[in-house]
Protein backbone atom coordinates (compact mmCIF):
# COMPACT_ATOMS: atom_id res chain seq x y z
CA UNK A 1 0.00 0.00 0.00
CA UNK A 2 1.58 3.70 -0.85
CA UNK A 3 -0.12 6.94 0.05
CA UNK A 4 -0.14 9.43 -2.29
CA UNK A 5 -0.31 13.11 -2.03
CA UNK A 6 -2.02 14.71 -5.20
CA UNK A 7 -2.54 18.59 -5.69
CA UNK A 8 -6.37 19.67 -5.67
CA UNK A 9 -5.89 22.21 -8.76
CA UNK A 10 -8.52 21.86 -11.80
CA UNK A 11 -4.99 20.77 -13.89
CA UNK A 12 -5.29 17.21 -11.79
CA UNK A 13 -8.76 16.58 -13.13
CA UNK A 14 -7.50 14.33 -16.07
CA UNK A 15 -5.20 12.28 -13.76
CA UNK A 16 -7.97 12.00 -10.97
CA UNK A 17 -10.81 10.97 -13.49
CA UNK A 18 -7.79 8.23 -14.50
CA UNK A 19 -7.34 6.67 -11.05
CA UNK A 20 -11.11 6.73 -10.64
CA UNK A 21 -12.38 4.94 -13.64
CA UNK A 22 -9.11 2.74 -13.91
CA UNK A 23 -8.64 2.18 -10.18
CA UNK A 24 -5.02 0.98 -8.90
CA UNK A 25 -5.23 -2.59 -7.26
CA UNK A 26 -4.83 -2.19 -3.34
CA UNK A 27 -5.83 -0.31 -0.68
CA UNK A 28 -3.89 3.08 -1.55
CA UNK A 29 -4.07 6.44 0.17
CA UNK A 30 -4.91 9.68 -1.75
CA UNK A 31 -4.58 13.28 -0.15
CA UNK A 32 -5.49 16.51 -1.68
CA UNK A 33 -3.53 19.18 -1.14
CA UNK A 34 -2.22 22.52 -2.10
CA UNK A 35 1.26 22.34 -4.21
CA UNK A 36 3.64 23.61 -1.19
CA UNK A 37 2.14 20.93 1.30
CA UNK A 38 2.56 17.98 -1.63
CA UNK A 39 6.28 19.30 -1.18
CA UNK A 40 6.84 19.73 2.55
CA UNK A 41 4.54 15.83 2.84
CA UNK A 42 6.96 14.24 0.61
CA UNK A 43 9.94 15.91 2.00
CA UNK A 44 9.20 14.81 5.77
CA UNK A 45 8.22 11.11 4.43
CA UNK A 46 4.23 11.57 5.19
CA UNK A 47 3.62 10.22 1.99
CA UNK A 48 5.28 7.55 -0.22
CA UNK A 49 4.46 9.95 -3.75
CA UNK A 50 3.89 13.37 -4.28
CA UNK A 51 2.26 15.27 -7.52
CA UNK A 52 5.31 17.79 -6.14
CA UNK A 53 6.65 21.21 -7.71
CA UNK A 54 9.63 20.77 -9.45
CA UNK A 55 11.37 23.20 -7.25
CA UNK A 56 11.70 21.42 -4.22
CA UNK A 57 13.74 18.73 -6.23
CA UNK A 58 16.60 19.86 -4.94
CA UNK A 59 15.87 19.55 -1.28
CA UNK A 60 14.86 16.10 -1.25
CA UNK A 61 17.45 13.22 -0.70
CA UNK A 62 17.68 10.19 -3.46
CA UNK A 63 13.93 11.30 -4.96
CA UNK A 64 12.68 9.52 -7.87
CA UNK A 65 10.69 10.73 -10.63
CA UNK A 66 8.29 7.83 -11.21
CA UNK A 67 5.86 8.39 -13.78
CA UNK A 68 5.57 9.43 -17.62
CA UNK A 69 3.23 12.30 -16.68
CA UNK A 70 3.63 15.67 -14.83
CA UNK A 71 2.20 19.02 -14.61
CA UNK A 72 3.58 20.81 -17.44
CA UNK A 73 2.66 23.72 -20.40
CA UNK A 74 4.80 24.51 -23.81
CA UNK A 75 4.14 28.00 -24.26
CA UNK A 76 0.80 30.08 -22.37
CA UNK A 77 -0.44 27.82 -19.66
CA UNK A 78 -3.30 30.89 -18.05
CA UNK A 79 -2.63 29.80 -14.65
CA UNK A 80 0.54 30.62 -13.72
CA UNK A 81 0.67 34.62 -14.08
CA UNK A 82 2.58 38.20 -12.34
CA UNK A 83 -0.48 40.17 -12.31
CA UNK A 84 0.02 44.12 -12.28
CA UNK A 85 -1.99 47.61 -12.73
CA UNK A 86 1.72 48.51 -13.74
CA UNK A 87 3.63 47.46 -16.62
CA UNK A 88 7.09 44.82 -15.71
CA UNK A 89 9.11 47.82 -16.61
CA UNK A 90 7.69 50.15 -13.82
CA UNK A 91 6.94 47.07 -11.15
CA UNK A 92 9.42 47.55 -7.37
CA UNK A 93 8.01 44.65 -5.22
CA UNK A 94 6.35 41.00 -6.38
CA UNK A 95 4.66 39.45 -3.86
CA UNK A 96 5.21 35.38 -4.04
CA UNK A 97 1.78 33.30 -4.11
CA UNK A 98 2.12 30.80 -0.79
CA UNK A 99 0.66 28.34 -2.38
CA UNK A 100 4.08 26.91 -4.75
CA UNK A 101 6.85 26.70 -4.93
CA UNK A 102 7.84 26.35 -8.32
CA UNK A 103 6.19 29.25 -9.72
CA UNK A 104 7.73 31.37 -7.51
CA UNK A 105 11.24 30.45 -8.16
CA UNK A 106 10.42 30.80 -11.81
CA UNK A 107 9.61 34.06 -11.74
CA UNK A 108 12.52 34.85 -10.07
CA UNK A 109 14.59 32.88 -11.98
CA UNK A 110 13.15 35.04 -14.78
CA UNK A 111 13.90 37.86 -13.54
CA UNK A 112 17.43 37.21 -13.09
CA UNK A 113 18.29 36.16 -16.54
CA UNK A 114 15.54 37.27 -18.88
CA UNK A 115 13.85 40.57 -17.77
CA UNK A 116 16.89 41.29 -15.38
CA UNK A 117 14.68 44.25 -13.63
CA UNK A 118 15.72 45.60 -9.83
CA UNK A 119 12.57 43.68 -8.18
CA UNK A 120 11.63 42.85 -4.82
CA UNK A 121 9.90 39.76 -3.68
CA UNK A 122 7.90 39.22 -1.39
CA UNK A 123 6.79 36.01 0.40
CA UNK A 124 2.93 36.50 2.05
CA UNK A 125 0.15 34.36 3.35
CA UNK A 126 -3.42 34.08 2.39
CA UNK A 127 -5.66 37.39 0.91
CA UNK A 128 -2.67 38.70 -0.48
CA UNK A 129 -4.23 39.07 -3.80
CA UNK A 130 -6.23 42.26 -2.93
CA UNK A 131 -2.92 43.93 -2.41
CA UNK A 132 -1.89 44.06 -5.70
CA UNK A 133 -1.73 48.21 -6.84
CA UNK A 134 0.97 50.48 -7.95
CA UNK A 135 4.33 49.15 -8.63
CA UNK A 136 3.28 45.74 -6.36
CA UNK A 137 2.40 43.07 -8.67
CA UNK A 138 1.95 39.32 -7.42
CA UNK A 139 2.07 35.88 -8.63
CA UNK A 140 -0.78 33.90 -8.70
CA UNK A 141 -1.27 30.49 -9.24
CA UNK A 142 -4.01 27.87 -10.14
CA UNK A 143 -7.75 28.23 -9.69
CA UNK A 144 -7.61 31.48 -8.57
CA UNK A 145 -6.39 32.91 -11.32
CA UNK A 146 -9.75 31.38 -13.61
CA UNK A 147 -11.70 34.11 -14.29
CA UNK A 148 -9.32 36.57 -13.46
CA UNK A 149 -9.37 39.37 -16.82
CA UNK A 150 -7.13 42.63 -17.47
CA UNK A 151 -10.29 44.98 -16.35
CA UNK A 152 -8.76 43.43 -12.66
CA UNK A 153 -5.44 43.45 -13.35
CA UNK A 154 -4.40 45.56 -16.62
CA UNK A 155 -1.17 43.55 -16.95
CA UNK A 156 -0.63 40.01 -17.05
CA UNK A 157 2.45 38.11 -17.71
CA UNK A 158 2.05 34.09 -18.13
CA UNK A 159 5.49 33.15 -16.65
CA UNK A 160 5.00 29.29 -18.76
CA UNK A 161 4.99 31.69 -22.30
CA UNK A 162 7.71 34.30 -20.73
CA UNK A 163 10.20 30.71 -19.74
CA UNK A 164 9.19 29.56 -23.82
CA UNK A 165 10.48 32.95 -25.02
CA UNK A 166 13.69 33.12 -23.33
CA UNK A 167 14.67 28.95 -23.60
CA UNK A 168 12.85 28.07 -26.84
CA UNK A 169 11.49 24.97 -24.31
CA UNK A 170 8.21 23.99 -22.36
CA UNK A 171 8.22 24.23 -19.28
CA UNK A 172 7.51 21.49 -16.24
CA UNK A 173 5.79 23.00 -13.21
CA UNK A 174 5.07 19.42 -11.40
CA UNK A 175 5.68 15.61 -11.56
CA UNK A 176 5.21 12.45 -9.21
CA UNK A 177 8.36 11.79 -6.93
CA UNK A 178 8.99 9.48 -4.70
CA UNK A 179 11.62 9.27 -2.13
CA UNK A 180 12.63 5.43 -1.77
CA UNK A 181 12.15 2.51 -4.02
CA UNK A 182 8.45 2.00 -6.09
CA UNK A 183 7.24 -1.61 -7.44
CA UNK A 184 7.48 -1.53 -10.73
CA UNK A 185 4.28 -3.10 -11.24
CA UNK A 186 2.48 -0.35 -9.48
CA UNK A 187 4.53 2.19 -11.40
CA UNK A 188 3.20 0.44 -14.71
CA UNK A 189 -0.61 0.47 -13.39
CA UNK A 190 -0.32 3.71 -12.34
CA UNK A 191 1.18 5.30 -15.48
CA UNK A 192 -1.75 3.29 -17.22
CA UNK A 193 -4.60 5.25 -15.32
CA UNK A 194 -2.84 8.52 -15.77
CA UNK A 195 -2.79 8.05 -19.27
CA UNK A 196 -6.69 6.84 -19.45
CA UNK A 197 -7.08 10.17 -17.66
CA UNK A 198 -5.53 12.51 -20.47
CA UNK A 199 -6.98 10.70 -23.34
CA UNK A 200 -10.48 11.29 -22.06
CA UNK A 201 -9.87 14.88 -21.05
CA UNK A 202 -13.80 15.66 -22.95
CA UNK A 203 -15.08 13.23 -20.46
CA UNK A 204 -13.19 14.66 -17.44
CA UNK A 205 -14.76 18.05 -18.17
CA UNK A 206 -18.39 16.43 -18.35
CA UNK A 207 -18.01 14.58 -15.17
CA UNK A 208 -16.06 17.57 -13.13
CA UNK A 209 -17.04 21.05 -14.69
CA UNK A 210 -15.45 23.88 -14.20
CA UNK A 211 -18.26 26.85 -14.62
CA UNK A 212 -15.97 29.89 -13.90
CA UNK A 213 -17.25 32.52 -15.81
CA UNK A 214 -15.18 33.16 -18.56
CA UNK A 215 -13.29 29.74 -18.30
CA UNK A 216 -12.95 27.39 -20.69
CA UNK A 217 -12.17 24.30 -18.63
CA UNK A 218 -11.66 21.60 -22.02
CA UNK A 219 -9.43 23.95 -23.62
CA UNK A 220 -7.77 24.50 -20.83
CA UNK A 221 -6.83 21.34 -19.97
CA UNK A 222 -6.87 20.05 -23.47
CA UNK A 223 -3.80 22.99 -24.98
CA UNK A 224 -2.73 25.09 -22.12
CA UNK A 225 -1.41 22.33 -19.92
CA UNK A 226 0.69 19.45 -21.09
CA UNK A 227 0.72 16.07 -19.20
CA UNK A 228 3.33 14.21 -21.16
CA UNK A 229 6.83 14.10 -19.32
CA UNK A 230 8.88 13.88 -22.83
CA UNK A 231 12.16 14.46 -24.06
CA UNK A 232 11.77 18.05 -24.47
CA UNK A 233 10.14 18.78 -20.84
CA UNK A 234 12.96 16.78 -19.16
CA UNK A 235 15.10 19.02 -20.77
CA UNK A 236 13.36 21.98 -19.63
CA UNK A 237 13.34 20.31 -16.19
CA UNK A 238 17.00 19.74 -16.38
CA UNK A 239 17.80 23.60 -17.41
CA UNK A 240 15.83 25.23 -14.75
CA UNK A 241 17.32 22.88 -12.01
CA UNK A 242 20.54 24.15 -13.22
CA UNK A 243 19.17 28.14 -13.15
CA UNK A 244 18.36 27.12 -9.61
Amino acid sequence: MYKLSIVNYYNTTPFLYGLKHQPLKGNHVFEYDIPSVCAQKLKNKQVDIGLVPVAILPKLENYRIISDYCIGSDGIVDSVKLFAQKPLEELTHVLLDYQSRTSVTLVQVLNKHFWKKDLQFIPVTEGFEQEISGTTGAVIIGDRTFGLTTKDHPYQYDLSEEWKKYTGLPFVFACWVSHSEIDPDFIAEFNSSLAYGVNHIKEAVIETPNNTKGFDAYDYLKNKISYNLDDDKKKALKKFLELL
